[in-house]
């Protein structure tokens, strides 16, 4: 060391020192107001997000335990180092990428589920032969796989579901309900009663007439319309679903009956086991009759009618893909028209000819 050299290590030293002894003084005062902060949040619980964890954490990792027991306040140094271990090592957990094009066992899986529960007679070799056509090689180890994580039995022991029952023999089956409707007649309001029938094939709709006193010889009459020979609704039908309410009276079952009819009885307050009657009701009560103040039975009588035409003829269905049940949608390049039933209640448009 010259002795030019001397001032300035002396320079150094000195103000090393000034510079020790401010940061001292900082840090004396930090700790002081954390302690004060501390006091004020006295019994409340100190909210931090995790960007706040972490940003402590980070810097409490270089100073380590000994020093942390001295200066931290907010939280103790475990916590701190715990925040460290969980967010800071968070950063580096490696996760494995996924191989292969994504989603397509996912789809896969799907297909094999569906095609086992829409076609429960299918075995592995029948789903793989389909997944084949739609471009999947699958082996038939791993259509019995998935099929075991879902639940779903092997082909002999796999049950028919009630949806494809129903699909299988939704043209031999009819629903029936009633539904009420209030009119105001001269002695007040009266609730009208009209029983329905609904093709589960084709949604076609077959409505008595309204009438306040649904009795057995009613109840007859309608059985023996219903069944005839010629044109009743029911012909070539072999099973009918009903509740059981006693309105459906033993001779109106009888009378099916003898006419090849089975009468299949829903369980008690169960209205989704004749869901098709039940979505009926729904939509001739939206469309139409909480639309209307019925002023005797001919305004009733009429109203139904003139759904009735609408619903079977000029009306799209959903559960028939938006499809007629009865006559095809208008083509051509016509004006198109609007055909109104009740006063433009009930609408539809089709071209002009």
């Amino acid at each position: 060391m010259t002795p030019d050299s001397m001032p300035l290590k002396l320079l150094l030293c000195v103000f090393s020192g000034w510079v020790n002894r401010q940061q001292d003084q900082i840090i004396d005062y930090l700790v002081e107001e954390n302690r004060v902060l501390k006091e004020q949040l006295k019994g409340k619980r100190l909210q931090l997000t995790d960007s706040q964890r972490r940003r402590l954490a980070a810097k409490a990792k270089l100073l380590g335990r000994s020093v942390l027991s001295r200066i931290a306040t907010i939280v103790t140094p475990d916590t701190l180092l715990a925040w460290h271990r969980k967010l800071i090592a968070a950063k580096w957990t490696y996760t494995r990428k996924r191989q292969g094009r994504p989603g397509v066992m996912k789809e896969i899986r799907e297909h094999i589920v569906r095609m086992a529960t829409e076609s429960p007679s299918w075995g592995y070799c029948r789903i793989q032969g389909a997944l084949k056509n739609i471009g999947h090689r699958v082996a038939a180890s791993t259509i019995a796989k998935v099929l075991k994580e879902h639940g779903i039995k092997p082909a002999p022991d796999r049950p028919t579901s009630w949806r494809t029952f129903i699909k299988t023999h939704a043209d031999v089956i009819v629903g029936a309900d009633f539904f009420t409707t209030e009119v105001w007649t001269a002695s007040g309001l009266v609730t009208y009663y009209t029983l329905f029938f609904i093709e589960h094939g084709s949604r076609a709709v077959y409505l008595t007439t309204p009438t306040p006193n649904p009795d057995g010889d009613f109840m007859a009459r309608v059985a023996r319309d219903i069944t005839g020979c010629l044109d009743g609704f029911l012909l070539g039908k072999r099973f009918l679903i009903i509740d059981r309410d006693t309105k459906f009276t033993k001779k109106f079952k009888g009378i099916l009956e003898d006419s090849g009819v089975e009468n299949i009885l829903t369980p008690f307050r169960a209205p989704n086991a004749n869901a098709f009657a039940e979505r009926f009701v729904q939509s001739i009560k939206a469309e139409c009759l909480d639309k209307i103040l019925f002023l005797g039975w001919h305004s009733l009588d009429h109203a139904i009618r003139e759904y009735a035409k609408h619903y079977n003829g000029e009306r799209p269905h959903q559960g028939l893909d938006n499809e007629l049940i009865h006559g095809e949608p208008s083509s051509g390049r016509g004006d198109v028209i609007v055909h109104e039933r009740l006063g433009g209640l009930l609408k539809c448009y089709s071209r002009a000819a």
